[in-house]
Parts: C-alpha cells; sequence; structure tokens
C-alpha cells in the first residue's frame, strides 16, 4: 500500500510540473503574441489612390473598421457614431488614426470609396484594393466578410456582404487593443478611444 501511495504521490507531482510547464509555455506565447502588430503586412490604396500599407497604423493609435459602400446599415451608422466619438477624444484629429477598409472591393473603387467615406466623415480613410489583396488582409486581420446572393435565385446576381461589424483598436505599435462593438454604448465606446491615447 506504501508503494502505490509513493507512486500515486509521484504521479501528483509530474502532472504538477508538466501543467506548470505547459502554463508558462502558453502565458509566454500569449505575451509575445500581445507584443506583435495585430493583423498583417499589406500594400493597398487609400481613397485618393495612394499607396498605403500597415505602416499607416504605427505612431499613433488606430481605430479600424472593415466594411463596404452598398451597406445598407451598419457601415454608415458606424462611420457616423465614430465621426463622433473622435471629435469627442481627439477634437483636433491628430492623436487616433481612423480606416475604413472594404471588405467589397470589387465594387468599392478607391473613387467610390473616396465619396462613401467622405459624405459621412473626414476623419476617417478608406481603403481598398485588388480582391486578391484584400482577401489577405480580411484573413490576416481575423474578419468575417461574406458574399451574400440578394436573391438566392440569383446567385450570381447583386449581393451584399456580411461581415464582422466592430471597430478595432490598435496602440501606436498597432498591436490589438480592444473593439467598439456594433450598437455598443456611446458613452462605453468613447471610454475605450481615451482609454487608447
Amino acid at each position: 500500500m506504501k508503494a502505490l501511495r509513493i507512486a500515486l504521490w509521484a504521479l501528483i507531482a509530474v502532472f504538477a510540473v508538466v501543467l506548470g510547464w505547459f502554463t508558462y509555455e502558453w502565458q509566454v506565447t500569449e505575451n509575445e503574441i500581445a507584443a506583435k502588430p495585430y493583423g498583417v503586412p499589406f500594400e493597398l490604396v487609400d481613397q485618393s489612390g495612394a499607396p498605403i500599407t500597415e505602416a499607416a497604423f504605427r505612431g499613433r493609435p488606430t481605430a479600424l473598421f472593415f466594411g463596404f459602400t452598398h451597406c445598407p446599415e451598419v457601415c454608415p451608422t458606424t462611420l457616423y457614431e465614430l465621426d463622433g466619438w473622435l471629435k469627442q477624444v481627439d477634437p483636433d484629429g491628430d492623436k487616433i488614426g481612423a480606416y475604413f477598409v472594404t471588405v467589397d472591393p470589387e465594387r468599392d473603387t478607391p473613387e467610390l470609396l473616396g465619396n462613401y467615406v467622405s459624405g459621412v466623415t473626414d476623419r476617417v480613410i478608406g481603403i481598398s484594393g485588388s480582391p486578391e489583396k484584400i482577401d489577405e488582409v480580411v484573413r490576416g486581420f481575423n474578419i468575417y466578410a461574406k458574399k451574400v446572393p440578394v436573391d438566392v435565385k440569383d446567385p450570381e446576381g447583386d449581393y451584399t456582404m456580411d461581415h464582422t461589424a466592430s471597430v478595432f483598436l490598435l496602440d501606436a505599435q498597432g498591436r490589438f487593443k480592444s473593439t467598439i462593438a456594433w450598437g455598443e454604448n456611446p458613452e462605453t465606446a468613447v471610454a475605450k478611444l481615451e482609454n487608447l491615447l
């Protein structure tokens, strides 16, 4: 019986060491991920047709939203609300960068995107690019985006886009800090932007 107890205690000790090692490795990996910029490198174009890369998300905090110009409600509402929140938190517009990346590059040319965004706000810069490059960015930033036919009987006809509806908040090094959810309480959204500064 004594040998069984010793073996049991030895097994518990080994389990505790293994669990401690896994916990340590998980914490180190989580810290390494948190220390890196969020997303992936990219080469796209802004709403004026000028090249833009992930470097735009460095040097100051960033509010980043993915959407599309044919969006009936979520995108224009989010742009409008984001404009108001930014005016409260950053009245001069020089402390937080804000970007709207299309998930519908087939329709959202830089010119169309520029007209759409500037019709709502002058605080946000639209970003577009080829479907292949936008797809890489969408996947690299862990965004959900899916083309959905308006009429299921005509899958090649008009369509809308299902997509992630949160505003991603990145710090000045491009690291993920938090999100502002669709429909979030305005005071909470403003507080999150203030915390970002």
